[in-house]
Formats: C-alpha cells, sequence, structure tokens
C-alpha cells in the first residue's frame, strides 16, 4: 500500500456535514491501490467500547488519486472515526498516527480522527436555485442598444467592427430588457452583468461612483425594471462587485491626491508615502494599471463602505447576488463579514467568487457560496481544442475538480467555457461546430451551474480581450440547431434535477469515450463523447469519431 498517497483532512472537503445529523467523509488514497476502504466510527465519548463499521464507495478517480466517500447519519454527532483498509494482501488501519497494522480504541482519544460536533452554523447550505440555474453572462456595452433616445455622442465602434480597448459600442440594460424574451427561451433562467456603476471605461472595472448606474448604460429606474421583469419571468440576476479596486477618478482617492497622509481616507489604500505618485509608482494598484487603485480590505472602515454598496443593491433593487471581481486578493476577513450581511439582507442571495485557482479555503460556508470554475475551463480546452487529453486523461482531470471541493460547493460551482476575460471557445476550438456542441453539452450536464457567454449560441469567435467582446450579432439569428441544442440542455437539467451525488466520470474500456453518468430526482442521463477518429464503445453504446450521445432515462435524445 502506498502510505505517502493517504490523506484525510477533518472540517474539510474530506470531512463536512450536510445537515444537522448527516456527514460526509472522504478518503486518497493512491489509484488502484486499495482494494476495499471501511470507516470504523462511533461517538467519541464511546468509541474506546464499541464501534460500527460501514464499507465506503470509491467515488472519484483522478490521475494520481482514488477518493473514497460515504455519508453517515449519526444519533451523536460528536463523531471519532479512523479508516481500515484493504489492498489485496494486508489490512490496515489509518489515524492520525498514519498507517498501522492494528489500533488501540481503548486509547483511540489520543489519535482518532474526529468532528467533535455538528453545530447548525456551520451547515453549509446548499442554494438550490443557483445549483439548478442556467446563467447567461452579458458585457453590456456589445449585447443591445435598447434606448434609442439616450446622448450616443460617446459611441465610437460601428455595430459589429473589430473592438479596441477603448471602443464603445452603445449596449445598455434597455437593450437587456428588450432581449428577455429571447434569453429565456435559450432556456437561460439567471443573468450575470459585468459592472453596470459610474465608470469612464468601457467595461466598467474602473468604477467611480458605485451608488450610480452609469449613463451609458441607463438609470436606477432603468435596473429596476430589469429586476423586476426578471423575477416576473422566474428568473435571477446577479451583479458584478468590484470591490478591490475602484478608479483613480473616485471621489475618496482624489481626497487622498488632493490632502495625501491628513485625509480621512488615506489608510482606505495602500500608499507608501505621504501623497500618492505613478512615477514611481507608490501605492497598490490592481495588476499594472495606475489608474486603479487598491482599496485596503483590512480596512474596518473599507469593509463598511463595501458593505453598504452590496446591501444597498439587495435591499433596494432586490438583486439575487453578487459575482465578486479579482476577489482572491481580498482579505478573507472582509469576505466573512460582507457574507453575514449579505445573507442578512437575502438569504438566497449568492455569493460567487472570481478565483481562477484553487479556492477551498473560500469555500468553507464562511465566505463564498461558490467560484468561477476556470479549472473546468481550463480542462475543457485541453479536452476539446488543444487536444492534451484523451478521454481517460479528461476523466481524471474533471474528478480531481471536484475533489477539491465538498459536495455541497460542487452543486453550485459556476461553470463555463469563456467569458469576458478568455479567448471565445468557439475560436479556440478552430470553429469546429460538433466540438462546441460536445463543450456545451458536457458543460450544462457537469455538476453545478453552467454559464455561457453571450453570443456562444451565435457561433461567435473571438481573441482574448477585447476581441472576446464583440457586439452581439442580432442580424444573424443562432443557427437553429445551437439554439435548439442549448434550449434542450436546460430543459433536461431542469427534468432531472441532478446533483453531485450520483455522478460518475469515467473512461471507456478502449479509453476512445469520455463517460460521465448523473442520477436526478426525476432522471438519470447518460452522456459519452468521442473525440478521436475512431469508433469507441462502452458496454453496448458505440459512438462515432467526433461525436456524442445522451441518454435520458435510457432513450436518446442527443
Amino acid at each position: 500500500m502506498n502510505q505517502f498517497a493517504l490523506l484525510h483532512i477533518t472540517d474539510s472537503a474530506y470531512c463536512f456535514p450536510i445537515s444537522e445529523h448527516e456527514i460526509v467523509i472522504r478518503l486518497r488514497t493512491a489509484r488502484d491501490d486499495i482494494k476495499k476502504a471501511w470507516i470504523v466510527y462511533e461517538s467519541k465519548y464511546v468509541i474506546g467500547e464499541s464501534q460500527r463499521k460501514a464499507l465506503m464507495k470509491r467515488e472519484l478517480r483522478g490521475e494520481l488519486y482514488d477518493y473514497y466517500s460515504i455519508t453517515l447519519d449519526l444519533q451523536d454527532t460528536r463523531l471519532a472515526y479512523v479508516f481500515y483498509l484493504y489492498d489485496g494482501e494486508d489490512y490496515y488501519y489509518f489515524s492520525e498516527d498514519g498507517a498501522t497494522a492494528d489500533y488501540d480504541f481503548t486509547k483511540g482519544y489520543y489519535n482518532f480522527f474526529q468532528y467533535p460536533y455538528i453545530n447548525n452554523a456551520d451547515v453549509f447550505d446548499k442554494e438550490e436555485w443557483l445549483s439548478q440555474a442556467c446563467f447567461y453572462q452579458i458585457f453590456i456595452d456589445r449585447f443591445c442598444i435598447g434606448d434609442e433616445e439616450k446622448d450616443k455622442g460617446y459611441i465610437n465602434l460601428k455595430w459589429g467592427d473589430i473592438p479596441n480597448p477603448r471602443s464603445f459600442a452603445g449596449g445598455d440594460i434597455k437593450g437587456i430588457i428588450n432581449k428577455l424574451d429571447y434569453i429565456q427561451r435559450l432556456g437561460c433562467d439567471a443573468l450575470y452583468l459585468t459592472p453596470i456603476f459610474k465608470s469612464p471605461s468601457n467595461h466598467k472595472y474602473d468604477i467611480v461612483d458605485y451608488f450610480e448606474i452609469d449613463r451609458e448604460f441607463g438609470t436606477k429606474e432603468d435596473l429596476q425594471e430589469l429586476v423586476k421583469d426578471l423575477h416576473g419571468r422566474g428568473m435571477r440576476i446577479i451583479l458584478d462587485a468590484v470591490f478591490n479596486h475602484v478608479s483613480e477618478k473616485n471621489d475618496k482617492f482624489q481626497d487622498v491626491v488632493k490632502n495625501g497622509r491628513k485625509s480621512q481616507y488615506y489608510d482606505w489604500f495602500v500608499i507608501r508615502e505621504d501623497y500618492p505618485n505613478k512615477e514611481p509608482l507608490n501605492y497598490e494598484v490592481f495588476a499594472g494599471c495606475k489608474y486603479m487603485p487598491k482599496w485596503n480590505t483590512s480596512n474596518p472602515d473599507v469593509q463598511d463602505y463595501l458593505i453598504s454598496i452590496a446591501t444597498y443593491y439587495i435591499n433596494e433593487f432586490d438583486i439575487d447576488g453578487w459575482r465578486l471581481d479579482v476577489s482572491d486578493e481580498i482579505s478573507h476577513d472582509f469576505w466573512r463579514r460582507f457574507r453575514k450581511k449579505v445573507k442578512a439582507a437575502k438569504k438566497e442571495a449568492v455569493i460567487i467568487g472570481e478565483n481562477w485557482h484553487d479556492a477551498s479555503n473560500y469555500l468553507k460556508g464562511d465566505q463564498y457560496d461558490s467560484i468561477m470554475n476556470y479549472a473546468f475551463t481550463k480542462a475543457a480546452l485541453d479536452y476539446f481544442a488543444y487536444d492534451k487529453f484523451d478521454a481517460e486523461g479528461m476523466a481524471f482531470k474533471l474528478n480531481d475538480i471536484l475533489a477539491r471541493n465538498s459536495d455541497t460547493v460542487n452543486d453550485m460551482m459556476l461553470n463555463l467555457l469563456d467569458s469576458h476575460d478568455t479567448d471565445r471557445f468557439f475560436s479556440e476550438v478552430h470553429e469546429d461546430k460538433d466540438r462546441l456542441k460536445a463543450a456545451l453539452t458536457l458543460l450544462y450536464l457537469f455538476p453545478g451551474a453552467p454559464s455561457i457567454f453571450y453570443g456562444t449560441e451565435c457561433y461567435t469567435v473571438g481573441g482574448y480581450d477585447p476581441d472576446c467582446r464583440r457586439c452581439m450579432d442580432w442580424e444573424n439569428t443562432p443557427e437553429k440547431s445551437l439554439g435548439e441544442l442549448i434550449r434542450r440542455l436546460s430543459d433536461i437539467r431542469k427534468k432531472g434535477r441532478f446533483s453531485f451525488s450520483g455522478t460518475s466520470i469515467y473512461p471507456s474500456e478502449d479509453k476512445k469515450l469520455l463517460c460521465m453518468k448523473r442520477h436526478g430526482e426525476n432522471a438519470d442521463m447518460a452522456l459519452y463523447i468521442n473525440q478521436t477518429d475512431c469508433m469507441g464503445q462502452d458496454g453496448e453504446i458505440q459512438v462515432e469519431p467526433g461525436k456524442y450521445r445522451l441518454f435520458v432515462d435510457g432513450g436518446e435524445v442527443i
């Protein structure tokens, strides 16, 4: 047995409560190393005299590791436990002392694993609407012009021309309102909008005033109408919270520019001298952008100010949550306070971080609900676009991604193929429509919530920012097959009500098919994807080269 691979961490993605009396326990082992794994458990005050034993299931299979899991239903939640492993030749106990041939339960209080007590406040509740949602992301300036009477003097890009970093095309909130029927027909029931607040740029990530809607996009009345219309349709909306940095034109930073260290806002930023200077730069900024000074989010006054913005738009406009820009550069202390205030304002409001990497420390129930799952994005690119993975490698990668987080979090991850910060996925797959369709099918049926970037349904192309932010092509309506595919995938999700539990991702025996099976409340599904040049087979199912097949409740639907 490979003891170096054994891993279990209490109070983590390897050990987490899902109710006041249920807890999920996960164990990592070397891949194909263990034949059977049991958990031996009992109340920590009883385990010295008696124990219970239960067989664990290999839930996930990654590149290097297997992950065994079990859900325990407890009467006494003061849990103590060790693992009992069989490698085909020998049996081992695995405790805090590592792997041993025997184990003394009478002295177990020194070295058993424990979850001392399930407190209700520590149960991370899944936000059901997020886990079942289908998102449509909109970069507002490029989506649709709805207000034909507004001052268009700022527009310098003819609709449909290739944008540059300073292009303004004229999209606005009324344009989104006008296209809600269209979005809803695609099966999308949640919007994620890039920033809408007063800003000099087309992207609005350099905010001057958080309490004002940018006049290029509309008014507060427009936002109220949009939210009301969405909620009337049973749809949701999340806005973009840019709380890592701000525009240099913001009044608080300008006060520091004028008064230096004497300004009441001096400590709201991270400045190394009496006055902020650009040459040489002596204050913290976003990336290398000197016009976007970084907030000092460790300052309680800054925390109060930013939280007041978040709760204002919930209380006054009834939005359904926030996407957090550059969230991993902001203090954990701030996000913990932020979550409590946001959830107090609206319990079902969701908090989604922009963390491009493993964010498990943010996803324990005290900060975010989920993140934008760029790990899924990269896996999809490696499999569908770059040919770095075969079916086996892709299955292992997806399982390793799922193993990072708890079951609860996996069901709420915001999965995406592309966004305003990436190349268009259709361009990455060299405009191969079959590959895009297969990737969309995987996206929609993978655990979590799918998010498509506006124009995906129109086969929009584009390279890296700003090329990915091209105007929506309303003259060339979506090809029926792709628009219909997205709607059908949304319907399948809604019908099945799938959850992470009951998900199996694996390669076929011939390693040509990526296979995913999911069990839902109302339906079961099986997806088979073949990205090779040969016929692939899994059991009785055969898939032609470059194609995919989807079955729901045993019947083929796509």
